[in-house]
């Protein structure tokens, strides 16, 4: 039963980076379905066993902030319906506590981490087929026609998933599977003309010079020689038109203006200053700067900015507590598995400055996962600190038994009256 929930959550964490490929009007039927059916299995499978894993402070913060999330809207903001984006965080928290009930040890996590990489595979392939058939009538390419800025953030979170499997697994042919993933990225991402995109894959690519030092001479040339593929690909295939865009980035960060959210984050913050507390409720930064803007409001563009006007600081303090609590966790790694997990910790935290993500699947899942990484040493490592040590091989020295010692008299043996005769 286990094993049949697993592989569903398995199926559900693959369709994540292609979810927009395949729709109904409106809905990602993949990870609805696959998800809806994992949820289903797993509650029954604990029902039956009666066994719940003992949940972690990120876990509880995670709670908190759903609780505060709803809250918020019933008593600070009295008649306003419950969103749509509350419900979101709601079946996120279920996905967290799937994978922490379905994937406790590290070959599991690793699988996980197997399908999501899988999954940006199959986004990355179909940025490359639209480019190809139709280059002369877009100007940036996205797979299953999704937000270019939303799935070179998906593609850039893949990168050092990649690079840590190309690096851990032992069969050559997915470890080389993992490992080709770099390039074809790099020039996914390219293709989208993401800014923030490029930003965040050149943090997720620090992941390979931070594990050199773990590499034997030949595996640090076979690095190499893959960055120099990844930059050569994207030099090649990446327009001319995309590659202006991305050389913008330096004058758009000294302007302040960032694709014009900069006006969109100030206005928040002012916004903020007037309901500091509860904020303005779950799904309402729209309406929350819409005075300021004098009718022309968006959505933030920065996770952290939209859960600070949407919760106020209560709820901001929650939402990063879950993050401060899973990168404390991962500090207890060993060397390799913690520079991998700060490497995607950190892509992820340039991931949602120019994105609304705080509601998104990809954040709630890489958290789940890099705490279940976390937490499955910490278990082996218990274990075996637990095992008893096997018992010490000493020698045994049989004592004579004397008749005396029976209240018999002693009677020589055979050699020692020799001896004595002697």
């Amino acid at each position: 039963m286990i094993s049949l929930a697993y592989a569903l959550l398995w199926i559900f964490v693959f369709s994540m980076p292609w979810e927009r490929i395949l729709v109904l009007p409106g809905i990602a039927i993949v990870p609805r379905v696959t998800g809806g059916l994992a949820l289903g299995i797993t509650l029954f499978a604990v029902v039956v066993s009666g066994r719940l894993r003992r949940w972690h402070g990120f876990h509880v913060a995670a709670v908190l902030f759903w609780i505060w999330a709803g809250a918020n809207l019933l008593f600070f903001h009295s008649g306003v319906r419950l969103p749509a984006k509350f419900w979101t965080y709601g079946q996120l928290l279920l996905v967290v506590w799937m994978i922490w009930e379905l994937a406790p040890s590290e070959r599991r996590l690793r699988g996980l981490l197997t399908a999501y990489v899988f999954g940006a595979y199959i986004a990355a392939i179909d940025t490359l087929l639209i480019y190809r058939t139709q280059a002369a009538a877009l100007r940036r390419f996205a797979a299953g026609g999704g937000d270019p800025n939303d799935l070179a953030m998906v593609l850039a979170l893949g990168v050092p998933m990649a690079w840590y499997l190309g690096m851990t697994y032992r069969q050559p042919v997915l470890a080389w599977v993992c490992r080709v993933y770099l390039p074809l990225a790099v020039v996914a991402i390219g293709l989208t003309g993401s800014r923030g995109g490029m930003v965040a894959t050149t943090v997720a690519l620090l992941t390979v010079p931070l594990s050199m030092t773990r590499l034997s001479p030949g595996r640090l040339a076979m690095s190499m020689a893959m960055l120099g593929v990844a930059g050569a690909l994207a030099v090649a295939y990446v327009p001319d038109t995309i590659v202006q865009r991305l050389l913008t980035i330096g004058s758009e960060l000294e302007g302040g203006r960032i694709g014009g959210r900069g006006k969109l984050w100030e206005a928040g913050l002012e916004a903020f200053v007037h309901k500091p507390v509860a904020g303005y409720g779950t799904g309402h930064y729209r309406q929350a700067i819409f005075p300021i803007l004098a009718g022309a409001s968006q959505v933030a563009h920065n996770s952290y900015i939209s859960v600070l006007v949407e919760q106020g600081i209560v709820g901001f303090l929650l939402y990063m507590t879950m993050l401060l609590s899973v990168f404390r966790a991962v500090l207890k790694l060993p060397v390799l598995e913690r520079r991998f997990a700060i490497v995607v910790l950190a892509t992820l935290g340039v991931a949602m400055l120019p994105l609304t993500w705080e509601d998104r699947r990809a954040v709630w899942v890489v958290l789940a996962l890099l705490l279940g990484f976390s937490q499955a040493r910490v278990a082996d490592t218990r274990g075996a600190a637990r095992q008893p040590l096997p018992p010490e091989s000493v020698p045994v020295t049989a004592r004579p038994r004397t008749r005396r010692a029976l209240g018999r008299p002693a009677v020589p043996h055979l050699n020692d009256a020799q001896d004595v005769r002697a």
